[in-house]
């Protein structure tokens, strides 16, 4: 069992910076693939970002190119979203997720791949 907790979520006015954290627990967190989700209200869960379970590779939504970033630091056992430039639309429940990479370098972009969840962290972009 891996157990997710998100946090960084918040209040933010477009054009702003959020960083979301997300606490890794219970295995070996360099085992494991992360990636970020997000949903917003009755929409569909969206993938937004991954990173391989060495963190040399990263995939990203073409929403977010550009302007989020994903990064982990295995020692602390936690992922990270950098996000800028915010807009409105990045309005959403952000989750995390982890699964046990077979690769080293290979990347999930489906939550279907991905085995465990966070509870998520809201993030609300007002103009």
């Amino acid at each position: 069992q891996v157990q997710l907790v998100e946090s960084g979520g918040g209040l933010v006015q477009a054009g702003g910076s959020l960083r979301l954290s997300c606490a890794a627990s219970g295995r070996t967190f360099s085992n494991y693939a992360m990636g970020w989700f997000r949903q917003a209200p009755v929409k569909e869960l969206e993938f937004v970002a991954a990173i391989s379970r060495g963190g040399g590779t990263t995939d990203y939504a073409d929403s977010v190119k550009g302007r989020f970033t994903i990064f982990r630091n295995n020692a602390k056992n936690t992922v990270y979203l950098q996000m800028n430039s915010l807009k409105p639309e990045d309005t959403a429940v952000y989750h995390c997720a982890a699964t046990q990479g077979a690769s080293i370098g290979r990347v999930y972009n489906m939550a279907r791949e991905y085995e465990y969840w966070g509870q998520g962290t809201q993030v609300t972009v007002y103009s």
